[in-house]
């Protein structure tokens, strides 16, 4: 499990491709890398992959096809940055919302927006996801935790960004058109699929 606060950004330092595997390392910092072992769980731009190897301070990993179809790990290339985040361990502090990893798909930035401090960014997004895209609710982008803000039912979101996000992610770096790794609020599509299920057995009745 996550928090979705990523520590930072880092760089890729090795990639190697097949044709169903992908093999890359990201070389961390100290604060990361102390305790890790091989076979712990990472979140790299919030996509949970396995530590397969640690080689001084470049931490190695696989993904398979089905993780490269689905995110955006297969676009990595040498002297990339990427968001990485720890899993959550007992007494740590939750400052976002709990996330698996589980990448449903990625989003694309329509456009992006400064005012004053702030930035926005409007995600485009499958229309089916939207009933899970609520207003205030969570959602993760690129594995950064962050809070839903205008909606568009017809597949688009905006999320605003505050200095330090900006400072600890690539996302004020993204530009339009890039894509980004999302993962929908597992207990909203809990609650929705629940309620839609319970609505169509009472018409079926």
């Amino acid at each position: 499990m996550y928090t979705g606060i990523t520590r930072g950004t880092f760089p890729v330092a090795h990639v190697e491709r097949s044709r169903d595997l992908l093999r890359y390392g990201v070389e961390l910092g100290d604060e990361l890398l102390a305790g890790l072992e091989r076979g712990a769980s990472v979140a790299i731009d919030g996509v949970c992959q396995t530590v397969a190897a640690i080689d001084g301070r470049v931490v190695r990993f696989d993904a398979i096809r089905e993780t490269l179809d689905r995110t955006t790990l297969g676009e990595l290339a040498v002297g990339m940055r990427v968001s990485v985040e720890r899993s959550y361990r007992i007494g740590d502090e939750l400052g976002g919302h709990e996330l698996a990893g589980h990448v449903i798909g990625t989003g694309s930035i329509a456009s992006a927006r400064h005012e004053g401090d702030l930035h926005s960014l409007r995600i485009a997004v499958p229309t089916a996801w939207m009933k899970y895209v609520l207003p205030k609710g969570f959602i993760a982008v690129d594995g950064s935790s962050l809070t839903v803000g205008d909606t568009d039912p017809a597949g688009a979101f905006e999320v605003h960004l505050v200095p330090e996000t900006l400072r600890l992610t690539n996302l004020g770096r993204k530009p339009q058109g890039a894509r980004v790794n999302i993962e929908l609020d597992a207990r909203t599509v809990a609650i929705v699929d629940t309620v839609e299920r319970v609505l169509a057995s009472r018409r079926e009745g």
